[in-house]
Protein backbone atom coordinates (compact mmCIF):
# COMPACT_ATOMS: atom_id res chain seq x y z
CA UNK A 1 0.00 0.00 0.00
CA UNK A 2 1.35 3.43 -0.91
CA UNK A 3 2.19 5.53 2.11
CA UNK A 4 0.69 9.06 2.09
CA UNK A 5 2.82 12.16 2.44
CA UNK A 6 2.91 13.65 5.93
CA UNK A 7 0.14 16.21 6.38
CA UNK A 8 2.43 19.24 6.41
CA UNK A 9 3.97 18.25 3.10
CA UNK A 10 0.63 17.39 1.52
CA UNK A 11 -0.86 20.76 2.42
CA UNK A 12 2.18 22.64 1.20
CA UNK A 13 2.15 20.72 -2.06
CA UNK A 14 -1.56 21.34 -2.50
CA UNK A 15 -1.11 25.06 -2.03
CA UNK A 16 1.72 25.27 -4.57
CA UNK A 17 0.68 25.74 -8.17
CA UNK A 18 2.89 26.31 -11.22
CA UNK A 19 2.80 29.99 -12.13
CA UNK A 20 5.10 30.24 -15.16
CA UNK A 21 3.34 30.34 -18.52
CA UNK A 22 4.25 30.37 -22.19
CA UNK A 23 6.45 28.04 -24.26
CA UNK A 24 9.85 27.03 -22.89
CA UNK A 25 11.36 28.68 -25.99
CA UNK A 26 9.92 29.95 -29.27
CA UNK A 27 8.25 27.04 -31.04
CA UNK A 28 8.63 24.60 -28.11
CA UNK A 29 5.96 21.92 -27.78
CA UNK A 30 6.04 22.21 -23.97
CA UNK A 31 5.28 25.24 -21.82
CA UNK A 32 6.98 26.42 -18.68
CA UNK A 33 3.90 25.28 -16.81
CA UNK A 34 4.35 21.79 -18.29
CA UNK A 35 7.98 21.75 -17.16
CA UNK A 36 7.15 22.96 -13.64
CA UNK A 37 4.39 20.40 -13.28
CA UNK A 38 6.75 17.63 -14.41
CA UNK A 39 9.39 18.72 -11.89
CA UNK A 40 6.95 18.83 -9.00
CA UNK A 41 5.44 15.44 -9.86
CA UNK A 42 8.94 13.98 -10.05
CA UNK A 43 9.96 15.30 -6.64
CA UNK A 44 6.79 13.93 -5.04
CA UNK A 45 7.52 10.54 -6.64
CA UNK A 46 11.01 10.46 -5.10
CA UNK A 47 9.59 11.33 -1.69
CA UNK A 48 7.02 8.54 -1.90
CA UNK A 49 9.83 6.08 -2.63
CA UNK A 50 11.94 7.46 0.22
CA UNK A 51 9.07 6.88 2.67
CA UNK A 52 9.01 3.11 1.98
CA UNK A 53 11.06 1.56 4.83
CA UNK A 54 12.91 -0.99 2.64
CA UNK A 55 13.87 1.68 0.10
CA UNK A 56 15.10 3.99 2.83
CA UNK A 57 17.05 1.20 4.47
CA UNK A 58 18.83 0.49 1.17
CA UNK A 59 19.36 4.04 -0.11
CA UNK A 60 18.63 6.45 2.73
CA UNK A 61 21.94 8.33 2.44
CA UNK A 62 21.39 8.81 -1.30
CA UNK A 63 17.82 10.03 -0.83
CA UNK A 64 19.03 12.62 1.69
CA UNK A 65 21.71 13.91 -0.66
CA UNK A 66 19.17 14.12 -3.48
CA UNK A 67 16.81 16.28 -1.42
CA UNK A 68 19.63 18.46 -0.09
CA UNK A 69 21.39 19.06 -3.41
CA UNK A 70 18.14 19.92 -5.19
CA UNK A 71 17.08 22.30 -2.42
CA UNK A 72 20.29 24.35 -2.54
CA UNK A 73 20.91 24.38 -6.30
CA UNK A 74 17.48 25.04 -7.84
CA UNK A 75 16.04 28.37 -8.89
CA UNK A 76 12.50 26.98 -8.44
CA UNK A 77 11.11 28.27 -5.11
CA UNK A 78 8.71 25.33 -4.75
CA UNK A 79 11.43 22.72 -5.24
CA UNK A 80 13.77 24.61 -2.94
CA UNK A 81 11.19 24.71 -0.16
CA UNK A 82 9.72 21.22 -0.57
CA UNK A 83 13.00 19.37 -1.18
CA UNK A 84 14.37 20.93 2.00
CA UNK A 85 11.26 20.04 3.97
CA UNK A 86 11.20 16.47 2.65
CA UNK A 87 14.93 16.12 3.26
CA UNK A 88 14.72 17.30 6.84
CA UNK A 89 11.87 14.91 7.62
CA UNK A 90 13.82 11.99 6.14
CA UNK A 91 17.06 13.14 7.85
CA UNK A 92 15.38 12.96 11.25
CA UNK A 93 14.32 9.41 10.41
CA UNK A 94 17.87 8.57 9.31
CA UNK A 95 19.20 9.85 12.63
CA UNK A 96 16.77 7.58 14.47
CA UNK A 97 17.80 4.59 12.36
CA UNK A 98 21.55 5.25 12.41
CA UNK A 99 22.61 6.57 15.78
CA UNK A 100 25.48 4.18 16.62
CA UNK A 101 28.13 2.93 14.22
CA UNK A 102 28.57 -0.88 14.39
CA UNK A 103 31.69 -1.80 16.34
CA UNK A 104 33.17 -3.92 13.55
CA UNK A 105 32.17 -1.68 10.62
CA UNK A 106 34.42 -2.14 7.59
CA UNK A 107 35.54 0.63 5.23
CA UNK A 108 32.51 0.16 2.97
CA UNK A 109 30.11 0.52 5.90
CA UNK A 110 31.99 3.56 7.22
CA UNK A 111 31.64 5.17 3.76
CA UNK A 112 27.88 4.65 3.79
CA UNK A 113 27.56 6.13 7.25
CA UNK A 114 29.76 9.11 6.32
CA UNK A 115 27.56 9.79 3.27
CA UNK A 116 24.38 9.68 5.37
CA UNK A 117 25.90 11.74 8.17
CA UNK A 118 27.11 14.39 5.69
CA UNK A 119 23.68 14.62 4.05
CA UNK A 120 21.86 14.84 7.39
CA UNK A 121 24.31 17.49 8.62
CA UNK A 122 23.80 19.43 5.38
CA UNK A 123 20.05 19.39 6.12
CA UNK A 124 20.77 20.80 9.62
CA UNK A 125 19.95 17.56 11.44
CA UNK A 126 23.11 16.91 13.47
CA UNK A 127 24.64 14.24 15.69
CA UNK A 128 28.05 15.36 16.98
CA UNK A 129 28.64 12.07 18.78
CA UNK A 130 28.22 10.03 15.59
CA UNK A 131 30.49 12.41 13.69
CA UNK A 132 33.22 11.81 16.26
CA UNK A 133 32.79 8.05 15.99
CA UNK A 134 33.03 8.22 12.21
CA UNK A 135 36.21 10.29 12.31
CA UNK A 136 37.88 7.75 14.58
CA UNK A 137 36.66 4.77 12.54
CA UNK A 138 37.63 6.29 9.18
CA UNK A 139 41.21 6.86 10.31
CA UNK A 140 41.73 3.11 10.79
CA UNK A 141 41.53 2.27 7.09
CA UNK A 142 43.96 2.79 4.22
CA UNK A 143 43.26 4.27 0.76
CA UNK A 144 43.02 0.81 -0.83
CA UNK A 145 40.25 -0.09 1.62
CA UNK A 146 38.15 2.81 0.31
CA UNK A 147 39.09 2.97 -3.37
CA UNK A 148 40.47 -0.54 -4.18
CA UNK A 149 43.69 1.27 -5.08
CA UNK A 150 45.85 4.10 -3.78
CA UNK A 151 45.39 7.09 -6.14
CA UNK A 152 48.78 8.49 -5.12
CA UNK A 153 50.71 5.29 -5.87
CA UNK A 154 48.69 3.05 -8.17
CA UNK A 155 47.18 3.25 -11.66
CA UNK A 156 43.41 2.82 -11.90
CA UNK A 157 42.94 -0.97 -11.65
CA UNK A 158 41.16 -3.30 -14.04
CA UNK A 159 40.84 -6.26 -11.64
CA UNK A 160 38.21 -5.02 -9.15
CA UNK A 161 35.25 -7.44 -9.13
CA UNK A 162 31.68 -6.23 -8.93
CA UNK A 163 29.47 -7.75 -6.23
CA UNK A 164 28.58 -11.34 -7.09
CA UNK A 165 25.44 -11.44 -9.24
CA UNK A 166 24.40 -14.77 -7.70
CA UNK A 167 24.69 -13.99 -3.98
CA UNK A 168 25.60 -10.25 -3.79
CA UNK A 169 28.82 -11.00 -1.87
CA UNK A 170 31.66 -8.49 -2.08
CA UNK A 171 35.00 -9.93 -3.14
CA UNK A 172 38.55 -8.69 -2.92
CA UNK A 173 40.56 -7.28 -5.78
CA UNK A 174 41.90 -9.89 -8.18
CA UNK A 175 39.34 -12.62 -7.44
CA UNK A 176 37.70 -14.16 -10.50
CA UNK A 177 35.22 -16.38 -8.65
CA UNK A 178 33.04 -15.56 -5.65
CA UNK A 179 34.57 -16.55 -2.35
CA UNK A 180 31.13 -17.58 -1.05
CA UNK A 181 29.29 -19.33 -3.90
CA UNK A 182 32.00 -19.85 -6.52
CA UNK A 183 30.14 -17.99 -9.29
CA UNK A 184 32.19 -16.25 -11.97
CA UNK A 185 32.69 -12.57 -11.21
CA UNK A 186 32.45 -9.56 -13.53
CA UNK A 187 35.16 -6.92 -13.27
CA UNK A 188 34.31 -3.27 -12.79
CA UNK A 189 35.53 -0.96 -15.52
CA UNK A 190 38.22 1.59 -14.70
CA UNK A 191 35.49 4.21 -15.11
CA UNK A 192 33.39 2.59 -12.37
CA UNK A 193 36.39 2.50 -10.05
CA UNK A 194 37.33 6.16 -10.57
CA UNK A 195 33.70 7.33 -10.32
CA UNK A 196 33.33 5.62 -6.93
CA UNK A 197 36.62 7.20 -5.86
CA UNK A 198 35.42 10.68 -6.91
CA UNK A 199 32.20 10.29 -4.92
CA UNK A 200 33.98 8.93 -1.83
CA UNK A 201 36.76 11.52 -1.78
CA UNK A 202 34.29 14.36 -2.40
CA UNK A 203 32.12 13.26 0.53
CA UNK A 204 35.18 12.98 2.73
CA UNK A 205 36.33 16.46 1.81
CA UNK A 206 32.94 18.06 2.45
CA UNK A 207 32.41 16.25 5.74
CA UNK A 208 35.92 16.75 7.08
CA UNK A 209 36.20 12.97 7.53
CA UNK A 210 39.12 11.98 5.32
CA UNK A 211 38.64 8.62 3.68
CA UNK A 212 42.00 7.51 2.37
CA UNK A 213 42.98 10.34 0.05
CA UNK A 214 41.95 13.86 -0.91
CA UNK A 215 39.78 14.65 -3.92
CA UNK A 216 42.80 16.20 -5.65
CA UNK A 217 44.64 12.86 -5.44
CA UNK A 218 41.75 11.24 -7.32
CA UNK A 219 41.27 13.93 -9.98
CA UNK A 220 45.00 13.72 -10.78
CA UNK A 221 44.30 10.23 -12.20
CA UNK A 222 41.82 11.51 -14.82
CA UNK A 223 44.64 12.12 -17.31
CA UNK A 224 44.99 8.33 -17.69
CA UNK A 225 41.46 8.15 -19.12
CA UNK A 226 41.78 10.99 -21.64
CA UNK A 227 41.00 11.52 -24.43
CA UNK A 228 37.56 10.11 -23.70
CA UNK A 229 36.23 7.57 -26.18
CA UNK A 230 32.77 7.77 -27.73
CA UNK A 231 30.32 4.86 -28.07
CA UNK A 232 31.85 3.80 -31.42
CA UNK A 233 28.61 2.33 -32.69
CA UNK A 234 28.13 0.27 -29.56
CA UNK A 235 31.57 -1.35 -29.62
CA UNK A 236 32.75 0.58 -26.57
CA UNK A 237 31.25 -1.59 -23.85
CA UNK A 238 32.32 0.75 -21.07
CA UNK A 239 30.74 3.83 -22.67
CA UNK A 240 27.89 4.33 -20.14
CA UNK A 241 30.35 3.91 -17.27
CA UNK A 242 32.49 6.61 -18.93
CA UNK A 243 29.49 8.96 -19.17
CA UNK A 244 29.02 8.73 -15.41
CA UNK A 245 32.71 9.34 -14.82
CA UNK A 246 32.58 12.55 -16.87
CA UNK A 247 29.40 13.82 -15.21
CA UNK A 248 30.74 13.04 -11.73
CA UNK A 249 33.93 14.97 -12.43
CA UNK A 250 31.62 17.95 -12.91
CA UNK A 251 29.49 17.15 -9.84
CA UNK A 252 32.52 16.80 -7.60
CA UNK A 253 34.05 20.06 -8.79
CA UNK A 254 30.89 22.18 -8.81
CA UNK A 255 29.44 20.68 -5.59
CA UNK A 256 26.46 19.09 -7.30
CA UNK A 257 25.09 22.16 -9.02
CA UNK A 258 26.17 24.98 -6.71
CA UNK A 259 28.70 26.63 -9.05
CA UNK A 260 29.25 27.21 -12.76
CA UNK A 261 32.47 25.92 -14.29
CA UNK A 262 34.34 27.54 -17.16
CA UNK A 263 34.59 25.19 -20.19
CA UNK A 264 38.28 26.00 -20.54
CA UNK A 265 38.87 24.55 -17.07
CA UNK A 266 37.71 21.07 -18.15
CA UNK A 267 37.90 21.08 -21.96
CA UNK A 268 37.90 17.27 -22.34
CA UNK A 269 34.76 16.87 -20.24
CA UNK A 270 32.97 19.78 -21.90
CA UNK A 271 33.75 18.53 -25.42
CA UNK A 272 32.61 14.99 -24.55
CA UNK A 273 29.29 16.17 -23.12
CA UNK A 274 28.52 18.42 -26.09
CA UNK A 275 29.44 15.76 -28.62
CA UNK A 276 27.48 12.86 -27.13
CA UNK A 277 24.28 14.26 -25.60
CA UNK A 278 22.35 13.45 -28.78
CA UNK A 279 23.55 9.84 -28.53
CA UNK A 280 21.75 9.44 -25.20
CA UNK A 281 18.58 10.79 -26.85
CA UNK A 282 18.99 8.34 -29.74
CA UNK A 283 19.42 5.55 -27.18
CA UNK A 284 16.11 6.54 -25.54
CA UNK A 285 17.94 7.06 -22.23
CA UNK A 286 16.32 9.82 -20.18
CA UNK A 287 18.49 9.06 -17.15
CA UNK A 288 21.84 9.80 -18.79
CA UNK A 289 20.30 12.62 -20.84
CA UNK A 290 19.42 14.30 -17.54
CA UNK A 291 23.04 14.11 -16.42
CA UNK A 292 24.26 15.44 -19.78
CA UNK A 293 21.86 18.38 -19.43
CA UNK A 294 22.65 19.43 -15.88
CA UNK A 295 26.41 19.19 -16.37
CA UNK A 296 26.25 21.17 -19.62
CA UNK A 297 24.18 23.78 -17.78
CA UNK A 298 26.99 23.90 -15.22
CA UNK A 299 29.30 24.92 -18.08
CA UNK A 300 26.99 27.81 -18.96
CA UNK A 301 24.75 26.36 -21.67
CA UNK A 302 21.12 27.50 -21.47
CA UNK A 303 17.77 26.91 -23.14
CA UNK A 304 18.97 29.24 -25.90
CA UNK A 305 21.23 26.38 -27.06
CA UNK A 306 19.67 23.90 -29.50
CA UNK A 307 21.42 21.02 -27.76
CA UNK A 308 19.82 21.85 -24.42
CA UNK A 309 16.44 22.28 -26.09
CA UNK A 310 16.66 18.87 -27.75
CA UNK A 311 17.57 17.21 -24.46
CA UNK A 312 14.87 18.91 -22.41
CA UNK A 313 12.20 18.16 -25.02
CA UNK A 314 13.20 14.48 -24.98
CA UNK A 315 13.24 14.20 -21.17
CA UNK A 316 9.84 15.86 -20.85
CA UNK A 317 8.43 13.40 -23.38
CA UNK A 318 9.57 10.41 -21.28
CA UNK A 319 7.91 11.11 -17.92
CA UNK A 320 5.67 8.27 -16.76
CA UNK A 321 2.12 8.71 -15.50
CA UNK A 322 3.22 8.30 -11.85
CA UNK A 323 5.65 11.22 -12.16
CA UNK A 324 8.76 9.08 -12.56
CA UNK A 325 11.36 8.49 -15.25
CA UNK A 326 13.15 5.21 -15.88
CA UNK A 327 11.92 1.65 -15.83
CA UNK A 328 10.20 0.26 -12.72
CA UNK A 329 11.54 -2.95 -11.20
CA UNK A 330 12.01 -4.89 -8.00
CA UNK A 331 14.63 -2.41 -6.82
CA UNK A 332 13.66 1.26 -6.50
CA UNK A 333 17.03 2.66 -7.49
CA UNK A 334 16.54 2.82 -11.25
CA UNK A 335 13.31 4.89 -11.27
CA UNK A 336 14.54 6.92 -8.28
CA UNK A 337 17.89 7.86 -9.82
CA UNK A 338 16.43 8.40 -13.28
CA UNK A 339 13.84 10.77 -11.79
CA UNK A 340 16.52 12.67 -9.87
CA UNK A 341 18.65 13.13 -13.00
CA UNK A 342 15.61 14.15 -15.06
CA UNK A 343 14.74 16.83 -12.51
CA UNK A 344 18.34 18.03 -12.57
CA UNK A 345 18.33 18.19 -16.36
CA UNK A 346 15.06 20.10 -16.61
CA UNK A 347 15.27 22.64 -13.80
CA UNK A 348 16.85 26.09 -13.76
CA UNK A 349 19.84 26.55 -11.47
CA UNK A 350 20.69 29.31 -9.01
CA UNK A 351 24.45 29.12 -9.49
CA UNK A 352 26.58 30.91 -6.90
CA UNK A 353 29.10 32.26 -9.35
CA UNK A 354 31.80 30.69 -11.50
CA UNK A 355 34.24 28.81 -9.27
CA UNK A 356 35.06 25.50 -7.62
CA UNK A 357 35.23 24.99 -3.90
CA UNK A 358 37.92 22.40 -4.59
CA UNK A 359 40.56 24.54 -6.27
CA UNK A 360 43.42 22.07 -5.89
CA UNK A 361 41.29 19.19 -7.18
CA UNK A 362 40.39 21.32 -10.21
CA UNK A 363 44.03 22.20 -10.78
CA UNK A 364 45.07 18.54 -10.64
CA UNK A 365 42.20 17.57 -12.94
CA UNK A 366 43.52 19.98 -15.54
Amino acid sequence: MRRPLPTTLSRAAARARPTATGPLWPGARYTREDRDRALHRGLRFIYRLACVPKNFEDYGDDFLWCFYSLSVSTADPWIRREAWRMGQERARQWRRDYCRLPRRADAFEVCGWVFGNLAADSLNVHDARLTGSLMRAAAKFKPRDYFHFDPVKDPIPRDVPDDCEACQTSNGRGRKRCRKCGAKLTMLSRYDVITDALITAHAGELSGIRMGRDLADVTARLAALRPYRGPHGGSHRGYIDLVYTVTHVVYALNNYGLYRLRPSWLPHEFAFLKKHLRQSIADGDAETTGEFLDTLKAFGLTEADRLIRAGMDFVLSRQRCDGSWGEPGEDCYTPYHATWTAIGGLMDYAFRGERSRHAEALRRAR
